[in-house]
């Protein structure tokens, strides 16, 4: 007898993006289309269905995956080489980092108002991971985006920066101080891991993977969508002394939840229970 083959379905993100990122409802239907003939079927065959996030746990409940096959192994990253030594950024302003897709869900305008309010030195990078051109919406919101710093009267405190290579990005965690992520949806969060590996306390409203990773008042924040928390919790982080305890807990629980052993052993663990 031919024995079968454990089947596992990863997700690679959300199930339900096409509800989440504000489409009109008239162009839902492809995908739904697409779902029914052929994901849903794909699904329902899976042994299990792997996914890398509570919250994209739960948007898998309510495509139609039942919660026996679900389980949550969150993305790896790579963890080598020392931490990093930010000691000479002291008495420099506090730079303030957001890296990721530059669209409209990243609510970048918080960010950059409540970097407004703030009672000291500070800069801003911006840093678009996606082709902003070819991003549907991205081109104007960055157009809003640099006029609202102008009528904030912070032009000289923010930079932009697009299309980074894996140096670019590298640099940008080293010389920064905070992550600020300001999103009202995200199902993983690839950058909040390396920011947190880099040793970046971080400043998130509750999406995607930061609500595995920061615990609040250890390494970082969770806050609600508004630029007065926001600032008072960089006021909070201000001291380098408070950052670098905080960088250091964020980068041991990154490396030790998200490196790729503890993620691959969840996936041998997985595969050995399906035998």
């Amino acid at each position: 007898m031919i024995r079968k083959k454990p089947f596992v379905l990863s997700t690679h993100g959300s199930l339900l993006d096409y509800k989440k990122d504000h489409q009109p409802a008239a162009s839902h239907f492809p995908y739904k289309l697409y779902d029914v003939l052929t994901f849903r079927t794909t699904a329902r065959r899976a042994d299990a269905v792997v996914v890398a996030s509570q919250m994209e746990y739960e948007e898998a409940l309510e495509f139609g995956i039942h919660k026996n096959k679900l389980h949550i192994i969150p993305d790896g990253i790579e963890g080598s080489g020392p931490p990093v030594d930010r000691s000479s950024r002291q008495g420099t302003p506090l730079n303030l980092l957001f890296a990721g897709p530059m669209t409209r869900f990243r609510r970048l305008e918080l960010l950059l108002r409540a970097a407004r309010k703030l009672t000291l030195p500070f800069r801003v990078t911006l840093v678009a991971t996606n082709n902003v051109v070819t991003t549907g919406g991205s081109t104007e919101y960055l157009a809003e985006l640099k006029k609202l710093v102008k009528t904030l009267g912070i032009e000289d405190r923010v930079e932009f920066l697009g299309s980074p290579s894996p140096v670019d990005m590298k640099n940008c965690y080293a010389n920064a101080d905070l992550f600020i992520n300001p999103s009202t949806y995200e199902t993983s969060g690839k950058t909040l891991l390396e920011a947190g590996a880099s040793g970046l306390p971080l400043i998130s409203t509750p999406v995607g993977l930061a609500n595995e990773i920061v615990t609040s008042g250890e390494n970082g924040f969770i806050v609600p969508a508004d630029p007065d928390m926001i600032c008072d919790r960089i006021l909070q982080l201000s001291n380098p002394d408070t950052r670098k305890k905080f960088g250091n807990h964020i980068r041991t629980k990154v490396l030790n939840e998200f490196g790729w052993n503890s993620v691959m052993d969840r996936y041998m663990e997985l595969y050995g229970s399906l035998k």
